[in-house]
């Protein structure tokens, strides 16, 4: 029988060991690689190609939310399952439009995030009961009419430039890891505090905080 092929992606070793050690354990599950940030969980998951993406949120260099966006349009087979500790409306309705399959909290049980990967492997969605109550109670605030949220303007390039200037990396630093030129860097950020109406790093900052593109 072929083990569904796991990539983990979070940027605690210890947590990704405990996960590691508990897959083992399955006869029907394998882990195929690990990554600490999302940049390079994107790249993994092109190279590897698994069946799930066990994926945490809030991570350095590339968020989970937008690491889901860019392996959901690059590689749709793949089934992102989002485990995380934040249980928060704002999180859910933009990971679960950005195509993640599941979104399980941290303290859920062992046998619960088992039974998560196997699930959204088949194609269900999944919740955690808490989630599963702000989802409902989200929907009863909001019906179908969302909240506009001017992030969704930006491109995904642009979003990953946002989330790397709030965390303080420089334009030249930027450069390095997105394997571009500071000039296209330069354009990016300009394009992105355009589109967002916001003047300077301090404004981006407090965007990138508010819209949990970052972590605090």
């Amino acid at each position: 029988m072929a083990k569904i092929r796991i990539l983990l992606a979070d940027d605690h070793t210890i947590l990704r060991d405990g996960i590691r050690a508990l897959i083992d354990d399955q006869d029907d599950m394998e882990v195929v690689g690990e990554a600490e940030d999302g940049i390079s969980t994107v790249k993994l998951a092109a190279k590897v190609k698994p069946d799930v993406v066990v994926m945490d949120i809030a991570m350095p260099l590339l968020n989970g939310l937008e690491a889901t966006r860019q392996i959901q349009r690059d590689h749709p087979q793949v089934k992102v399952l989002i485990l995380t500790m934040h249980e928060n409306e704002e999180y859910i309705r933009q990971v679960l439009a950005a195509g993640a399959l599941g979104y399980v909290l941290k303290d859920a049980a062992a046998r619960d995030l088992l039974g998560a990967i196997r699930a959204v492997y088949q194609g269900e969605a999944v919740l955690s009961p808490a989630i599963t109550r702000l989802v409902i109670e989200d929907y009863l605030r909001w019906g179908e009419i969302q909240p506009i949220d001017n992030s969704d303007v930006l491109t995904s390039r642009e979003r990953e430039v946002l989330q790397l200037i709030a965390e303080g990396y420089t334009n030249k630093e930027m450069a390095e890891i997105l394997n571009l030129s500071v000039k296209t860097i330069q354009s990016h950020r300009t394009n992105l505090m355009s589109k967002l109406d916001l003047h300077d790093r301090g404004e981006l900052i407090k965007y990138a905080i508010q819209k949990k593109i970052i972590d605090i």
